[in-house]
């Protein structure tokens, strides 16, 4: 129950998230699309702490194979009682209500990390890697729970018992002739299960497997496209040649 009233306050945010943007420098997300090891955790992540409320509708339990999972694992780690191994990754609540419930409806993942690339000019995976590091407590929230990367953001902390309580170091600056507010670090209020190297291990796997969830197939297109390349480049000399040897005898 305690993850469920989670995942539904994560909705909230996440969707109100969506619709923003930032001007928060972002940082640089780890590329781990091609670690089957940091998939599989990005997984087990987004299968206990996001896919209570939020649907990942364009992608099918059996497509996990893909990043070295077999279906016994899947059934038995990352399905609900009711899911087959051929369903999509879809939620009970019933949308309508969630509307009515929470003023939203809680939005499909499954291109979230590409569809942030659209806004701010950052990517998609680096706005996810910070938006989900740079939470702090804010006891003027209702939810006691503030953003770095989106301010008077809606949802609290989802891996607070995870991350622990913390603020920023917050100093003001000139900057152009204006006082600004530069973050120089974070003061630790209350510790948390997992130590900060960890916690920004895990948030970089989970913001992986969003990544590679986005286009499972990213991985292939780029290893063809070098291929491709190669054969062009090889084609373009030989073409080169043959039009030399074609042209030498006509005046």
């Amino acid at each position: 129950m305690k993850k469920i009233l989670l995942g539904f306050a994560l909705s909230i945010g996440l969707s109100s998230a969506l619709a923003a943007g930032s001007n928060f420098p972002m940082d640089k997300a780890p590329n781990r699309t091609n670690d089957m090891v940091a998939l599989q955790n990005g997984a087990k992540l987004f299968a206990n702490y996001c896919l209570n409320c939020h649907s990942a509708t364009y992608m099918r339990y059996n497509r996990l194979r893909d990043i070295g999972l077999t279906d016994k694992q899947i059934a038995e780690n990352l399905t609900f009682t009711t899911d087959k191994i051929g369903d999509t990754m879809k939620v009970t609540m019933d949308p309508r209500q969630a509307k009515e419930w929470f003023g939203v409806n809680p939005p499909d993942l499954t291109l979230v990390a590409r569809s942030r690339a659209a806004i701010g000019g950052h990517s998609g995976p680096d706005y996810l890697y910070t938006f989900l590091r740079t939470y702090y407590r804010d006891e003027a929230k209702p939810t006691g729970w503030n953003n770095l990367a989106f301010p008077n953001a809606g949802m609290p902390n989802p891996f607070w018992e995870m991350q622990g309580e913390r603020k920023p170091m917050i100093e003001k600056v000139m900057s152009h002739g204006q006082e600004v507010e530069v973050i120089k670090g974070w003061e630790t209020v209350k510790p948390g299960v997992w130590s900060d190297n960890e916690f920004d291990q895990n948030m970089g796997d989970l913001v992986a497997y969003l990544q590679w969830m986005a286009e499972p197939e990213q991985n292939n297109r780029v290893r063809i496209g070098v291929w491709v390349l190669l054969f062009l480049s090889i084609f373009m000399v030989v073409a080169w040649r043959l039009n030399a040897s074609f042209w030498k005898d006509v005046k």
